[in-house]
Order: C-alpha cells, then sequence, then structure tokens
C-alpha cells in the first residue's frame, strides 16, 4: 500500500468505527470531550504506524485497543484516577487498580451509542453546537469537513464543538438513556439534527451547489443507526422513510450543469428503486406500530405518494393536501402552511392555492423566507398574471443565499417578462 492507500483506509475506517469508540470511552471516563481526545490519539497513532507496518487485519480492533491502552495511561496519571475511581463507585483502598476497559469499553455498544446520540444532541446546546457535536462525534467527520459542508468558517465550527464540550461537562449531562416523557422529548431532539443534516445536504441553504449528498449520507447512517437502537419509536422510522425516498431523488435533482431540476421536471428514471423501497419498508414499520402519526411519519407518507406515482401528472395531490392538513394540526407552522397552499394548488386549481399563500403575506416568519414568493410567483404564472409574477420570482432570487437556485429564480421571472411582453414584442 502507498501512503495516500493507507490514509485513505485510515479515513473509511475512522468513519465506520468511531462513533462506537467515543461511545465506548465516554461510558468509562464518563467526560466525551476526553471520550475524543483518547479516541483521536488512536487515530494519530494510527496514522504513524500504519503507513510503516500496514493496515491490520481488523483495523477497529486496533483502534480500541490503543485507545484503551491510552486511557489507561491517563487513569494511572495524576489525580484524574482518584474522581474517575469516586464517579465510579470504587472503594478508596482500590485507588491504584485499574478499571476493567474491556467490560467498559466493548459491551452494550448499542446503548452507548444511543446515550451519546443522546448527548451530542441534549437541548442545553445551540442547534449549531449540536449539528456540529452530532458531525463530530457520531459521523466522524473533521472540524474542516464540517465546515467546508456548511459554508462557515473553520475556526467558528471548532468553537462550538470546544463550547459544546465545555458546556456538556459544566452541566453535568450524565452518560445515560432516560426513560419516559423524557426519553421522547430527547429523541425528538436527535431526529431534528438529524434530518437538519439531512436538509443541508438535500437543498444547501447557501453557496454554489443545490445539493451536497455527503452530508445525506451522513444523515441516513445516524438514522439508520437510531431506527435499529429504538426500534419501536415510529418517528424514527418515520425520518428514516422520509430520508430514504427523498434521497431517491438525488441523482435527478440536478442537470448536467449542476443546475437545479425541480421535483415536477424530474426523471423519475433516474430516481432509485432502492432506496424508495427502502423507505416504503420503513414507513410500513412505523405504521405498523400504530398510535397517532407523527410529523416524520406524516411527511413520508407524503413523501411516498410522489414516490408511488409512475409520472408527475398521476401524483395523488388530494392526498398529499389533506396529509399536509393533518400535519398542520399535529405540528402548526406557517411554512406547513404553505406546502399545504402547494399541494391545494395542484390538487384544486392556482386561484385556491395563491388563496392559502396570500393568507400567510402578513407571517413575521416567512418574511424572508424565499419560497413564499417563490411559490406565490408559481401561482401567478400559471393565473396569467406575469407581472406580478415576475416581481415575485425576482424577490425571491433576491433572498435565497444558494446561488444555483437564484439562478433558476431568476431564469423564470425572465420567462415571465417575455410572456408579458407577448410573442409580436
Amino acid at each position: 500500500m502507498t501512503d495516500s492507500t493507507t490514509h485513505r483506509a485510515i479515513h473509511a475506517v475512522w468513519r465506520i468505527e468511531s462513533a462506537r469508540l467515543i461511545a465506548g470511552l465516554t461510558r468509562m471516563v464518563r467526560d466525551v470531550g476526553l471520550a475524543e481526545e483518547l479516541a483521536q490519539d488512536a487515530l494519530v497513532a494510527a496514522l504513524e504506524q500504519w503507513p510503516k507496518s500496514g493496515v491490520p487485519d481488523n483495523p477497529g480492533a486496533w483502534l480500541t485497543a490503543t485507545a484503551k491502552h491510552r486511557a489507561i495511561d491517563l487513569l494511572r496519571r495524576g489525580k484524574r484516577i482518584e474522581r474517575k475511581h469516586e464517579e465510579l463507585g470504587h472503594d478508596a483502598e482500590q485507588d491504584r487498580a485499574v478499571p476493567d476497559l474491556d467490560e467498559a469499553i466493548d459491551n452494550d455498544v448499542g446503548d452507548d451509542l444511543l446515550r451519546l446520540m443522546l448527548i451530542a444532541c441534549h437541548p442545553v446546546l445551540s442547534t449549531e453546537a449540536r449539528v456540529a457535536l452530532t458531525l463530530r462525534l457520531l459521523g466522524g467527520l473533521t472540524t474542516e469537513e464540517i465546515a467546508r459542508a456548511f459554508l462557515v468558517a473553520e475556526p467558528t465550527v471548532a468553537q462550538r464543538i470546544v463550547r459544546a464540550k465545555r458546556t456538556l461537562a459544566e452541566a453535568h449531562v450524565p452518560f445515560e438513556v432516560p426513560r419516559g416523557d423524557e426519553l421522547i422529548a430527547r429523541l425528538s431532539s436527535v431526529l431534528e439534527v438529524i434530518y437538519l443534516i439531512f436538509n443541508e445536504g438535500y437543498s444547501a441553504t447557501a453557496g454554489d451547489d443545490w445539493i451536497r449528498p455527503g452530508l445525506c449520507e451522513d444523515a441516513l447512517r445516524l438514522g439508520r443507526i437510531l431506527a435499529e437502537l429504538v426500534p419501536k419509536e415510529p418517528e424514527v422510522h418515520g425520518l428514516v422513510a422520509l430520508m430514504e425516498i427523498q434521497a431517491s431523488r438525488l441523482r435527478a435533482r440536478v442537470g448536467p450543469s449542476g443546475e437545479p431540476v425541480l421535483l415536477l421536471d424530474q426523471n423519475r428514471a433516474l430516481w432509485d428503486r432502492i432506496l424508495i423501497r427502502r423507505g416504503l419498508t420503513a414507513l410500513a414499520r412505523a405504521e405498523a406500530l400504530g398510535g397517532e402519526q407523527g410529523p416524520y411519519v406524516l411527511q413520508a407518507a407524503i413523501a411516498a405518494c410522489h414516490a408511488r406515482a409512475p409520472t408527475a401528472a398521476e401524483t395523488d395531490w388530494a392526498r398529499i393536501a389533506r396529509l399536509y392538513e393533518t400535519l398542520a394540526q399535529r405540528m402548526p407552522s406557517p411554512i406547513v402552511e404553505l406546502n399545504r397552499a402547494v399541494a391545494v394548488g395542484m390538487a384544486f386549481g392556482p386561484a385556491a392555492g395563491l388563496e392559502l399563500v396570500d393568507a400567510l403575506a402578513s407571517e413575521r416568519s416567512l418574511q424572508g423566507y424565499h419560497l413564499l414568493p417563490s411559490v406565490r410567483g408559481d401561482f401567478l404564472t400559471k393565473l396569467g398574471r406575469f407581472d406580478e409574477a415576475r416581481a415575485e420570482l425576482e424577490r425571491a432570487a433576491s433572498l435565497t443565499r444558494n446561488a444555483r437556485e437564484q439562478h433558476l429564480l431568476l431564469e423564470r421571472a425572465e420567462a415571465c417578462a417575455r410572456a408579458a411582453r407577448g410573442p409580436s414584442q
């Protein structure tokens, strides 16, 4: 193996193994920041040794063993071992003993991963910090990769991660799985973070790229892991279903030059049927668990309507409108109402949709949201009110921070301007 090949292998192993490794170390040392430092030490050792010795047959076990040895060395030094012994309930006379790290790090890997997810997405942290820490600890991404994915300065991301670890330590967040209503609330935070990561990949809020598939893949992997850890939570399966179905469209969402291709214009032959089947299976699993359907299950059911339609013209827009109505009752939101307006417009005509959109014009939370004038412009175009439509689409273009989307909106505005001038002009 060449050095570059070895480094690529190390990078791949780290992506796969780092979350399990950090989770096991966190259970042992009761400090997520220290656990990550120990795991990073193991990674550095791999970067130093593997180019010379070659990648071991079981690289994950090598990293685990190295991290254990680092932890033992650390616990044998200084005062830290006394504090950890107290936390782990050791007797005073055992101060010189070393914990059974094999048991501490190898058992209950699933529970450890769930605990790590719950810590990384703890409500005590800001949304930005939760996203950054989740990608760092569970996604195996470097600070540079996170910064590049979200178009944020690398020092800003590094600062968020450092502050998040400090906040968790100061808040004494326990490394445990809560029960009952608290677990539901904490899982809700995890789902929110995973979907935020997915959405940034599916429809980038800023920059020159319309999609960033790597983020979608990271979110899908985290969602699938979570579904295995809490198999009886329908909303978890609902989120996985939603992401699988949406991810199935990624190849069709961009044209040859990277330009956006909207849903109704997509070549459905490019949709990934394997991901669609996986999504529909996850949705069926969520529905089979029963109970009131939550927001993610309902959104997955909406995505399934698109996935099941052979052509855009055969989409069951009336059912989608009903699902959005139910979603609006369960999760009241101006954005949900805007999506419902789109569905109503497709099912019952642009005038009906425009009426709902106009009712949202005074919503303060939508004042700077580019999709409000974009949707309004689309309805006005269909109604032949081209001058008004052009103005709305230009306004939408001024509000988006994504260069590809801005270009698409301006193209649609120019088409309205041409239509307003008429064929003779």
